[in-house]
């Protein structure tokens, strides 16, 4: 228990780092400190748009970043604006541009954002700002970005009027003719609603005219002049630069995510031995007493397990499938294992923007291999000849799922016209990556695969199959599988809360150590009741335990359907058609996923137990 917690700290408690990659950089009094657009986003929509989507303050010439695949598929559309801040400059009211006129349908627009709670989120320094919310016990929360408008008696005002409140950290000059460097460690936006006429101009300066401005209503329809104004406030911080990212790592309540997990962690553990115990203790009486009984009596009849030993490697049904389900399950597994392992070494941080999904995708694609190797491995253990369209079926069958429902999905998008829709160049570089690196390797794994030895077998298969008997209620799969999900679900349920806030509700994630922990005891769990339910399975006489240990085991995956119905009802507050179907069909694909890589690990760990205890006995 000691070395857990003391684990646990090592991995979350190292806030303050430079992310590789990441370098900072350093201004001088005066310098030019560029305020970019990133996107509007809502929890109630889930859908982002692009910060010009609204009619705001367009600069002459706009020119969009080159952005990473992550972030293209994030909805990122990283813009500048015509927002002009300097170093360690404060600078009083001015306007942004001249007075926007609203048509009609820009009013209508921006009506209904306000009312789905959009967020806009801008950049500077590849810091997003944010928004602070003191609470009525006077307890400070950041919100990223900042509220487009406001809901008030049932009238909607937009906020037009941003105080930009940024921090610096000063470095020391290096020599007597250095001049004093500044790194930009945070910033803040305090957004308010100003009628036009409480504002008084000269030129482009701008002044309240009374201390109570009227705020800036906006109509559900008709034509709207809007001016749209700021200030800058610049303030010394003591936060280095290293750990200016932190106050948007802790926005949420971390002491009680870290008593969740160590609470869940210490339960897992605590049924995972009782588990161990129980099997091993009665494996060893078995193994005892059927190798006692072939000592002293052949003529006795078998019973148990050791009865299908003739029958339990048989080849199942479908072999092809079940080798790309494991196929990709490997790929899925190391493609997990490696992206939460360097991320939890900071090297996938949100700093680095799109970096997560960017080595994710890419990893994946040369995973192909492996699960190419896998695959073919286990295929020509089940006897299959046909490698060739068994290899065909690995590379096509969860790619193919993957982007054929992202794919329709992206039309629903497009037609909202939101910056979430993946552009067509990129869904053919996917294409050409999947069929590119992906497929040949796959190919490549599985020439490899088929040319080595199968696995071998410590009993042989007979030429007749047995019989299998009636089963108890308990055995049968729809139960054993409901019944198996309900440990690796309760392993992991509380992490998967925050990681569908962070998908779901715009935050960041980044508790990753938390993460490995939950995955490996994930894995535990897994194989666990894997091994559990197949040893019943077997003392029933029953030997098709091939498909049976790889759905049995994924069975958390049901239960993870289940809770992802439960956080909409009760978390979210989407009411629209196209954002219903998107968060049902991405969580469906996450679910598909999740089924395989946990289906893969209970597979494995049961193919390798039955070898094990058929290896221990003596057969004639």
């Amino acid at each position: 228990m000691l070395c857990l917690i003391l684990v646990v700290s090592l991995l979350t408690s190292s806030n303050g780092f430079y992310v590789p990659g990441v370098a900072p950089q350093d201004y001088i009094k005066g310098d030019s400190v560029e305020i970019k657009a990133v996107k509007l986003t809502s929890v109630k929509a889930q859908l982002p748009y692009d910060f010009y989507s609204i009619p705001f303050c367009k600069p002459e010439s706009t020119y969009y970043k080159v952005e990473n695949l992550g972030e293209v598929l994030r909805g990122d559309r990283i813009v500048n604006t015509n927002y002009k801040v300097f170093m360690a400059q404060n600078s009083s009211c001015q306007t942004l541009c001249e007075a926007v006129t609203f048509k009609d349908e820009d009013t209508q627009l921006v009506f209904k954002r306000i009312r789905q709670a959009y967020n806009v989120h801008l950049l500077t320094d590849n810091l997003p700002c944010s928004t602070k919310i003191v609470g009525k016990d006077k307890q400070v929360q950041y919100e990223h970005g900042y509220r487009l408008g406001f809901v008030a008696d049932d009238k909607v005002y937009l906020n037009n009027h941003l105080r930009l409140v940024l921090k610096y950290h000063s470095e020391a000059a290096a020599g007597p003719e250095d001049r004093e460097s500044f790194r930009v460690v945070g910033f803040e936006v305090e957004p308010s609603s100003i009628a036009s006429d409480s504002l008084k101009l000269t030129g482009d300066k701008c002044k309240l005219e009374n201390e109570k401005p009227k705020p800036m209503e906006i109509p559900k329809t008709g034509v709207v002049k809007v001016l749209f104004t700021y200030e800058v406030v610049w303030e010394p911080s003591d936060i280095r630069w290293a750990s200016r990212w932190d106050t948007y790592l802790a926005m949420g309540d971390v002491q009680i995510h870290w008593f969740s997990i160590i609470n869940s962690v210490v339960v897992i553990f605590f049924l995972a031995g009782i588990l161990t115990m129980i099997i091993v203790r009665t494996l060893r009486r078995d193994i005892a007493k059927y190798n006692k009984m072939d000592e002293e009596d052949e003529t006795l009849e078998e019973t148990g397990w050791k009865l299908v030993h003739g029958d339990v490697f048989r080849p199942p049904q479908r072999p092809k499938l079940l080798a790309a389900f494991i196929g990709s399950g490997i790929q899925l597994f190391c493609v997990t294992f490696i992206v939460i392992v360097f991320a939890m070494l900071g090297m996938l941080s949100p700093a680095s923007r799109g970096a997560l999904m960017t080595a994710g995708i890419f990893l994946f694609m040369f995973m192909g291999l492996v699960a190419g190797y896998y695959s073919a491995r286990l295929y020509k253990t089940m006897k299959g000849t046909q490698w060739k369209k068994a290899a065909l079926l690995t590379a096509m069958l969860y790619p193919s799922v993957m982007f054929g429902t992202c794919f329709i999905l992206n039309f629903f998008i497009l037609g909202k016209h939101s910056s979430g829709a993946v552009p067509f160049s990129t869904m053919v570089a996917l294409l050409f990556m999947w069929m590119g690196i992906s497929l040949p390797l796959v190919f490549i794994g599985y020439f490899f695969g088929s040319r080595k030895q199968p696995y071998e077998h410590p009993v042989r298969t007979n030429q007749i199959p047995r019989q299998v008997p009636d089963q108890m209620w308990y055995l049968s799969p729809y139960m054993a599988t409901l019944m198996a999900g309900i440990l690796p679900f309760g392993a992991m349920f509380i992490e998967l809360f925050f990681i569908f806030t962070a998908i779901w509700e715009n935050q960041f994630y980044y508790l990753f150590g938390f993460l490995f922990l939950v995955f490996i005891i994930l894995i535990i769990s897994c194989s666990q009741i894997s091994i559990v339910m197949v040893y019943f399975q077997l003392c029933g006489e029953d030997y098709h335990w091939w498909w049976r240990s790889f759905v049995v085991s994924g069975g958390s995956a049901f239960y993870v359907f289940i809770y992802s119905i439960f956080y909409f009802v009760t978390k979210l507050e989407i009411t629209e058609f196209i954002p219903t179907l998107l968060y049902f069909g991405y969580t469906a694909l996450m679910v598909f996923s999740f089924w395989l890589l946990t289906g893969t690990i209970g597979f494995y760990a049961a193919y390798f137990f039955i070898r094990k205890i058929y290896a221990a006995i003596k057969i004639d």
